[in-house]
């Protein structure tokens, strides 16, 4: 029973508990019908969500191993597909090419129509938590609601095909978590957590008016939310990775340059001393792990190569004394095509735009540069602050068939990036092979209506094309049987 003081006395009309008076009466009448609305609308809501989303919102889970008969395999490594062989899944692996001429017994067998199987597809530079959202909104919204536009990004990244993404920048940890549970529907992640980035680096996203910094607990909100960690000087590198590692990082991101999307460092700029990126690459070698690098320069891949990085992320603007370095050393190349054209992230900002196209001149260079080389390269897309961008993912990667040819440029999004993700050694958080369909290998897959390695386009339209989407053994897309 609710007392009350002098000032709500005439609420409670001589007795000591207002709840039954004529006035809180109303209220309580008007809010239970405001209530009872509400929850018929949110009632309504929901199920219209859930109608829209279909059954892509629920894995389909089989107590049989699950045989794929008559089928045709890309197996993410050769460059033509083999014929005469079924994928038969068991748990959350692939147990076997079983010929087809031989029977399996207590097996749901899928029927595929001479389709084309492949595995599942891996976008190794993706940033689940900024690609969906503006920039600004991102940099200024509550946490929460930031992570809620990346839970409903996870899932139709999954129902595009990508069964997994190297997150490069981000707090996706929660995220992670919260997929691998099967309280959330998306891909598997392997996350990097908060991006490291000096004073004016590529990952200090404050504004003008926050320089300098008030003391050493003043922090920005893209820190706070794990964005980003503005550090300076090898002790705070030291601290700042940790702490990723700590949280569940499976390899770390450095920012060794300037870049685009941020709008206080020049792209040409070198970033983080030699001992600064030391620091990063000891620590993350201490937990069995490896750094990766943003940078585009010469100069800046050069400084990252001598310090321990083994994985350049875009490195657009190498010339060709760089790009032999990166062969000769064995030095992953993260790329991406970054062509300034309809499908780039949109920049108003007139100087970010001459960037762009710049980057756009390199990227082609580069493309030519690493066949020439035969530098190990994997694909990735780094849509970042564009809702409309997450809906090209599987059109960037079509693109890139253009100069590697549609075999290599599957590679680089299956095998290629899987052989990256086990870089992370004993911090890989899935335990097997990826982008590989072979015994033993993760059931991650994707059934085609179409030949990739004739037609890399099927790829961009998923909704059409893919008919069956499996991860870790579970079909969260069926579009052939159902």
């Amino acid at each position: 029973m609710q007392r009350f003081g002098d000032r709500y006395r005439h609420l409670v009309r001589g007795v000591g508990c207002a709840c039954h008076t004529p006035t809180i009466s109303r209220i309580n009448e008007r809010l239970t019908a405001g209530l009872s609305r509400r929850s018929v609308l949110k009632g309504i809501a929901g199920t219209l969500a859930a109608a829209s989303m279909g059954r892509s919102a629920f894995a389909q889970v089989s107590d049989k191993p699950i045989l794929f008969s008559n089928v045709r395999i890309f197996d993410g490594r050769q460059g033509k597909l083999i014929e005469g062989s079924g994928v038969l899944v068991s748990g959350n692996r692939i147990e076997a090419l079983v010929p087809a001429a031989e029977d399996v017994t207590d097996a749901e067998v899928i029927d595929c129509g001479g389709r084309v199987l492949m595995p599942g597809l891996i976008d190794s530079h993706w940033h689940a938590m900024l690609a969906a959202i503006p920039e600004m909104v991102a940099l200024t919204a509550d946490v929460p609601y930031v992570h809620l536009v990346a839970a409903r990004e996870a899932e139709k990244t999954l129902m595009r095909g990508f069964t997994t993404v190297r997150d490069v920048g981000g707090p996706t940890f929660s995220l992670k978590r919260a997929i691998d549970e099967g309280i959330a529907t998306g891909p598997r992640i392997f996350p990097s957590g908060a991006m490291i980035t000096q004073t004016a680096g590529h990952g200090d996203f404050r504004f003008r008016y926050e320089v300098p910094r008030g003391s050493g607990n003043d922090l920005s909100h893209s820190e706070l939310a794990g964005i980003a960690a503005i550090v300076d000087g090898a002790p705070e590198v030291l601290r700042r990775v940790r702490e990723q590692l700590m949280l569940g990082a499976s390899q770390v991101k450095i920012m060794v340059g300037g870049g685009v999307s941020s709008q206080y460092d020049p792209i040409d700029v070198v970033q983080f001393t030699p001992d600064e990126i030391r620091a990063a690459t000891q620590a993350a070698a201490d937990w069995g792990t490896y750094v990766c690098a943003h940078v585009y320069t010469s100069e800046g891949i050069n400084r990252a190569i001598d310090n321990g990085v083994q994985c350049i992320e875009h490195g657009q603007l190498a010339d060709e004394d760089t790009v032999r370095r990166m062969a000769d050393t064995g030095t992953w190349w993260s790329i991406q095509p970054f062509l300034a054209d309809e499908d780039s992230n949109p920049k108003q900002n007139p100087i970010q735009r001459q960037q762009q196209q710049e980057i756009a001149e390199g990227t082609v260079r580069a493309f030519e540069l690493g066949q020439k080389f035969n530098v190990r390269m994997v694909w990735g897309t780094d849509v970042l602050f564009s809702p409309a961008g997450t809906r090209t993912q599987g059109k960037q990667l079509a693109k890139i068939g253009r100069w590697f040819g549609n075999a290599e440029a599957l590679r680089m999004a299956t095998s290629h990036s899987g052989e990256v993700l086990a870089l992370s050694g004993a911090r890989n958080p899935y335990r097997g092979k990826l982008g590989v369909i072979e015994p033993g290998a993760l059931a991650d897959l994707v059934l085609l209506d179409g030949n990739p390695l004739e037609d890399i386009d099927l790829v961009a339209d998923p909704d059409r094309n893919m008919k069956i989407i499996m991860k870790d053994g579970r079909v969260y897309k069926d579009t052939l049987r159902g």
